[in-house]
């Protein structure tokens, strides 16, 4: 049984798409031990509650310094005892202790096709804008493992995604979600639960 942290700062849909896989049997042998946000007032809390799932609030503000953040949330983390923690909107940067402790165990959703739009200052509507912005035809979304750097650890899976004429940011923001998002991150999961997923020379190999 692979055992899951889902770690989110807003609304929760993607957690709603891999709660709603792991339901429908499209992620098998996989749990949600627990759901982690920064924001008290997330909705994602809510929607774990409802599904009688373990949810708690780790907020940086609520500490005297990151570095006392940080060595709590590990703890904290470290105590439900999960194989795998998904970042699913989460926006708070990663202690780089976790991610020594949890090499290649932690995984990412991005909603572009990385290496475009990513990196420090891309997230949320911004990446929709940056890519509006420069008039791209084609967008996405990534599933990748997080390592020191930010959106550069190794790629499990992408999604591509047309932008359409008189796409706003929101516009494009939602059809990522519906067409990428809500498909690869419970895709990559159940990869990761079946062990199919393994990381050589710092490139993701998926076999059959």
């Amino acid at each position: 049984m692979l055992k899951l942290a889902v770690c989110v700062s807003g609304g929760g849909t993607n957690l709603q798409a891999i709660m709603d896989a792991i339901d429908s049997g499209a992620i098998t042998d996989t749990s949600i031990e627990v759901v982690i946000s920064n924001n008290k007032d997330a909705y994602a809390l809510e929607r774990a509650k409802a599904h009688g799932i373990h949810a708690i609030c780790i907020s940086p503000k609520d500490y005297e310094s990151r570095a006392a953040f940080n060595e709590d949330f590990l703890a904290q983390l470290n105590s439900y005892h999960v194989d795998l923690v998904v970042l699913a909107g989460f926006l708070v940067v990663i202690p780089e202790q976790m991610i020594k402790e949890y090499r290649n165990r932690i995984i990412n959703i991005h909603p572009s096709l990385i290496p475009s739009f990513c990196g420090t200052g891309y997230y949320g509507l911004k990446v929709h804008e940056g890519a509006l912005a420069r008039g791209v035809k084609i967008t996405g979304a990534t599933v990748h493992f997080v390592d020191e750097g930010t959106d550069t650890g190794p790629i499990i899976l992408q999604k591509a995604v047309a932008v359409q004429e008189g796409d706003t940011p929101e516009i494009l923001q939602r059809r990522v979600m519906e067409e990428a998002e809500w498909k690869i991150m419970p895709q990559a999961i159940d990869l990761i639960a079946r062990g199919k997923v393994s990381v050589v020379d710092g490139h993701v190999k998926i076999s059959e």
